[in-house]
């Protein structure tokens, strides 16, 4: 299951119009497997792949920045570095998603570009709001918001108007998969950000991917292929102790038993944070009207097996 990440130099010129610089915050696992990221997607931080990318976007004296990394000195140093050499300054930063690797220097980037506009959606005290459909402009690069919840609910995606690219935050990584805290809603995001290029993505972490929208697809095709896994499972019978619902009718299974058939071929040390997307899973499993929760026992079952 393991694969070696590709090593990303900390700056990078992606294109004519993007630059990446590296967030200086590498993650501790090199094959991030959904969703290991974290259960609550509070350790996320953890598992940022080659650090959070962060990029500069433009070709004149003035740019837009999108993301902040988490406040590494090594990052602020990297944008200074990058500006001065290209002889240009921040003039717009926008911010993807709350989380700390994305927004972690924002301070840093305060202290040294006290003028530029910070701009995110819901945003707390200081920065201004995103909507959606919103459109930021330089020489260069003009980006355009797209509301895309899922991984977060305050979640946004940029079109690059001259490359047809995306920036999809952690919506799309450039290695494995992401995790969500909705995942009816992240399916819909997917679904609705592949039919707005049809470049390249540029993912918050890892490396670039040439066909995004193809990139995508395979995501919705993974996430489908996960809840069909869950709900084969759940129509089977167990050897682990479960609870007799009804003669010839399956038992009904614990989660973490879920967990530990879908993902028999993976280390037993990942089964605990591949439990939360089990969970988003049997969540919306459940708001279909597909599955049950036994009161007070966390175990699951097919509620009608005759639709399914």
């Amino acid at each position: 299951m393991a694969t070696q990440l590709i090593n990303l130099p900390d700056v990078e010129r992606l294109s004519p119009s993007v630059i990446r610089i590296l967030g200086g915050n590498p993650g501790k696992v090199s094959n991030p497997l959904h969703p290991v990221r974290g259960q609550a997607l509070t350790s996320a931080v953890q598992f940022t792949l080659q650090g959070t990318n962060t990029y500069v976007l433009g070709t004149g004296p003035r740019r837009i920045l999108i993301d902040t990394g988490e406040g590494k000195p090594a990052w602020i140093k990297a944008l200074i570095d990058t500006l001065e050499s290209e002889k240009a300054e921040v003039e717009t930063a926008v911010i993807t998603h709350w989380h700390h690797d994305h927004t972690g220097g924002i301070q840093d980037l305060v202290t040294f570009s006290p003028k530029t506009k910070i701009y995110k959606h819901q945003p707390s005290q200081g920065l201004l709001d995103i909507h959606d459909g919103q459109h930021f402009q330089v020489q260069g690069a003009k980006i355009r918001s797209l509301f895309s919840p899922g991984h977060t609910n305050d979640h946004m995606a940029f079109v690059l108007q001259e490359e047809d690219a995306m920036f999809t935050g952690d919506n799309v990584l450039g290695h494995g998969t992401a995790v969500f805290e909705n995942l009816a809603l992240y399916l819909s995001s997917l679904d609705n950000m592949k039919d707005h290029f049809k470049g390249r993505a540029y993912p918050g972490h890892g490396a670039a991917i040439e066909d995004g929208p193809s990139k995508i697809i395979e995501y919705i095709r993974h996430r489908q292929q996960r809840e069909d896994q869950v709900l084969q499972v759940l129509k089977s019978s167990t050897s682990s102790p479960g609870i007799e619902i009804s003669e010839g009718e399956p038992e009904a299974w614990a989660s973490m038993d879920i967990v530990k058939v879908i993902y028999k071929d993976v280390p037993e040390t990942l089964h605990l944070p591949a439990h939360g997307g089990v969970m988003q899973i049997l969540w919306k499993l459940q708001a279909e009207d597909k599955v049950s929760e036994i009161p007070e026992t966390s175990r699951w079952l097919i509620r009608n097996r005759a639709v399914l």
